[in-house]
């Protein structure tokens, strides 16, 4: 397997790309706000962009769509909230050959930062877009989203601990982290054993973040 992690421009955006050395194919997850950027480290591994994939639809991760997509060989892959062409359920995979040593792409449904969100497993690796950050959680904007987001906290921490995390942004001390590594120091994940303390967390973030300095 080939991964790839790209800064993308934007608000410290990260794009990903995955490929798959058996099939000669990859994908792009996010590959906005510059596509560009992701262009040129599809073209260095020399293999063949099959789909675009988006964690969600806010317009920092979808913008680059177009880009790739007007090339209708090119599908794009959304949860089905989403406008993808293909729209891929929670707990479903897909390979990206019929080889059956391919690389197989699993996909969780992880509502609450957005309606659409999804993250990618691949192998030991978690795409985790604005669902999880390292240190951090996304935002939401009602307590209802609050609560989904923590139920799909929840769902990501019981995936084995050695799971690398790959976020959305570089809003965290690191690019990467672990679930291992979340569960001891995420301030957030801390707070998953009862939903009154991760929405009073939520609420008081910023004298939080001041209190513990936290950047």
């Amino acid at each position: 397997m080939i991964f790839k992690q790209i800064k993308s421009g934007g608000d410290r955006n990260f794009a990903y790309l995955i490929g798959c050395q058996i099939s000669n194919k990859c994908v792009l997850i996010d590959p906005s706000p510059d596509p560009q950027i992701c262009e040129i480290e599809v073209e260095k591994t020399g293999l063949e962009l099959v789909y675009i994939i988006n964690t969600h639809s806010h317009i920092d991760h979808i913008a680059g769509n177009d880009y790739f997509c007007k090339d209708k060989k090119i599908k794009l892959i959304t949860h089905p909230k989403g406008n993808g062409d293909l729209k891929i359920e929670d707990s479903k995979e897909i390979s990206l050959s019929k080889d059956k040593n391919s690389l197989n792409l699993m996909f969780l449904y992880t509502p609450g930062h957005t309606g659409d969100s999804i993250c990618i497993k691949a192998e030991n690796n978690l795409v985790t877009g604005d669902t999880l950050f390292v240190g951090k959680v996304g935002g939401t904007y009602t307590e209802e989203d609050a609560r989904e987001e923590f139920n799909s906290l929840i769902k990501i921490m019981k995936l084995p601990s050695k799971t690398i995390i790959w976020p959305g942004h570089n809003y965290g001390t690191s690019s990467q982290s672990t679930i291992e590594t979340e569960i001891k120091t995420n301030p957030f994940i801390k707070k998953l054993n009862e939903f009154e303390d991760f929405i009073w967390l939520k609420n008081n973030w910023a004298e939080f973040k001041l209190k513990n300095n936290i950047k």
